[in-house]
């Protein structure tokens, strides 16, 4: 029987405010509320509310059988609790069906796995308590920020606990390999999901064009394709962003009216929904898939240089990520909150020239210019950069910084133990503490006078 897999990817960054350069020094805080509000309410409105009573219906209507799994960034559940929480309470209505899976992804939705291996590892690690403490389930299988993927990423995902991970089905990746099997990685235990580009966009960028040769797409019209696939191509992975539910195909486009076909016509034809971790547990993954470059889903060229392709965003990004050591060690929460959100992976999406015609942005940001959004974040992160100078100054090395550190954590831990013993000989337990320290030892303190004395005499 054939199997698809839906899965969709949701981020939305805190957008930066208009930040002069005279503001550095003065001003610490770098966000447009009013912005990050409207983005999020229109985002709830548009795309997320009416998506999810979309999926929770195609759920029940199938007593469960529809299955689909979601990548939410942490800096988006944060905004949706914020201005949103009514959408947090339908992904909590859909996850208690028992037929959604929540995937793991970097906190920041940033690019740290290309930059730095810790940060990166703490980002998954904070994503995944997240996850668990809202909606009570644990992330089994990794989907990368813009489905990122490299085998030495593939290496830091098996660590972390992950048996499987979503990447690109990209054709030079691939060669003559189809999309639609599961994969090994070439030394580590992790299971390797493609996504199919060509099935994922059809409806994600393809849906609304009328200039499209397959125009309209109907769900028996899909279903048939899915149904086609040859023998022994048993699991076809479908990934997007979640706004191409409401956002990029308005709901007037009749996105929601396919969706909720789907099901049916699924069943006409024996194709079934599964998550990714189920496809894992039924996959005969023999192949190895190897990429030693990174790859992701963007653009024709699959690569990177949408993030770091430029000059502008190479410097951005090597100033970030050159202090993360000292961000990590420092315990100051307002810098610690602004670090996560600076490395989201669209600040730097904003600073791409090949997404730049004109006077014309491709693409949504709230930038005319990605010289523009070079110069404001560039601002912005030189105020940011002094508090973790003032912090932690660069004239210090990182092995000295560490040492300073690992002395004052442990003064800090023997002052917690002094705190904890006086107050349980307040408490009322000072025999138990006389028995642990007798006061022998104390009184040998007192031959230092007479030492000094018999010298004095001898002397004389």
């Amino acid at each position: 029987m054939k199997s698809i897999c839906f899965f969709f990817q949701l981020h939305q960054p805190l957008r930066l405010k208009r930040y002069r350069f005279f503001e550095i020094g003065t001003d610490h805080y770098y966000y447009n509320d009013f912005a990050n509000e409207d983005s999020v309410r229109y985002l709830a409105d548009n795309c997320y509310l009416p998506a999810n009573r979309t999926l929770l219906e195609m759920i029940q209507n199938t007593n469960g059988k529809f299955k689909v799994a979601f990548s939410i960034s942490g800096v988006l559940l944060e905004q949706l609790e914020q201005y949103a929480p009514e959408v947090i309470d339908s992904f909590k209505e859909l996850v208690d069906t028992g037929s959604v899976e929540l995937l793991g992804e970097p906190y920041a939705h940033s690019l740290s796995a290309l930059y730095d291996e810790n940060e990166f590892k703490a980002q998954v690690k904070r994503h995944s308590q997240k996850i668990e403490s809202l909606f009570g389930q644990t992330p089994k299988v990794f989907c990368n920020t813009e489905l990122i993927y490299s085998d030495e990423i593939g290496e830091y995902i098996s660590k972390l606990g992950f048996k499987g991970a979503l990447l690109e089905g990209a054709r030079h990746i691939l060669g003559w390999k189809s999309a639609n099997y599961t994969y090994k990685h070439p030394y580590v235990d992790l299971t390797l999901l493609p996504r199919n580009t060509e099935m994922s966009d059809n409806i994600a960028f393809r849906f609304s064009n009328w200039g499209w040769d397959q125009y309209p797409l109907t769900a028996d019209k899909y279903i048939n394709w899915v149904a086609d696939m040859k023998d022994g191509e048993d699991f076809m992975v479908v990934g997007m962003n979640y706004g191409a539910l409401g956002i990029n195909n308005h709901a007037d486009s009749g996105i929601f009216e396919f969706f909720k076909a789907l099901p049916y016509q699924a069943m006409i034809k024996k194709v079934n929904f599964m998550t990714p971790s189920e496809v894992i547990a039924k996959s005969k993954n023999d192949d190895v898939l190897t990429t030693g470059e990174p790859i992701s889903w963007a653009d024709e060229e699959k690569d990177l240089s949408a993030w770091n392709g430029n000059d502008l965003q190479g410097e951005a990004l090597q100033k970030l990520y050159a202090v993360s050591e000292r961000v990590r060690l420092c315990t100051d929460r307002a810098i610690k909150y602004d670090w996560l959100n600076l490395q989201a992976c669209d600040n730097f999406y904003y600073m791409s020239t090949k997404h730049f015609a004109g006077n014309t942005i491709a693409h949504t940001g709230p930038y005319e210019s990605p010289y523009e959004a070079f110069m404001n974040y560039m601002n912005i992160l030189s105020d940011f950069l002094q508090r973790v100078d003032e912090q932690y100054p660069t004239t210090i090395d990182n092995e000295e910084l560490n040492s300073l550190l690992k002395t004052i954590n442990n003064q800090e831990s023997q002052i917690v133990e002094l705190e904890e013993e006086i107050a349980k000989l307040k408490a009322g337990k000072k025999p138990a503490k006389a028995k642990e320290e007798p006061a022998a030892p104390k009184a040998k303190a007192e031959p230092k006078p007479k030492k000094a004395v018999a010298k004095k005499t001898t002397k004389k």
